[in-house]
């Protein structure tokens, strides 16, 4: 495969987790806000392979794709870590912190309140397949397609060093 084709394979790979993430939504499983921080990224990888579809900058946006994919993926590890309460999560999220002295019933019983409750929080797995959380299948995959991009940055050097006349 060429570099572009690698990175258009990539950048797809970051759409299937992106609407996989809608679709979980969909499902009723709302997300965090670190849930959400590893959604732009994935939204950055296909817009560079939207880039390279069309034939702009191949090394500049692939370059962006392998970055996108990498960084979602530190996200999804330090998400997981939050999870596993192997290390501290954000406040806002995690339920740390909070002060629940000028909260009333309603606010500390959802259920009580006559709307749906806004608050996901971050250091609760709310789906787990063999294991592992979305935020851990997000933290693998996109490890995957972080090196898949890479791997089509190195093919795109190498194609244009043959190209050159010597």
């Amino acid at each position: 495969m060429t570099g572009k084709q690698l990175g258009l394979l990539a950048a797809g790979g970051s759409t299937a987790l992106l609407l996989a993430a809608f679709v979980f939504q969909a499902l009723g499983y709302a997300p965090c806000a670190m849930c959400i921080w590893q959604r732009y990224p994935h939204a950055l990888a296909i817009g560079a392979g939207v880039f390279l579809a069309i034939g702009l900058a191949p090394l500049l946006f692939l370059a962006v794709g392998a970055v996108s994919a990498a960084t979602t993926a530190v996200i999804g590890v330090y998400h997981t870590g939050v999870e596993r309460d192997w290390w501290q999560g954000p406040t806002s999220c995690t339920g740390s912190g909070l002060d629940f002295s000028n909260m009333t019933g309603s606010d500390l019983l959802p259920s009580a309140s006559s709307g749906p409750s806004n608050l996901v929080m971050c250091d609760e797995v709310a789906w787990e397949f063999l294991t592992l959380s979305m935020a851990s299948w997000n933290a693998l995959w996109s490890a995957v397609l972080a090196g898949i991009w890479v791997l089509a940055i190195v093919r795109a050097i190498a194609q244009r060093r043959s190209a050159v006349p010597t």
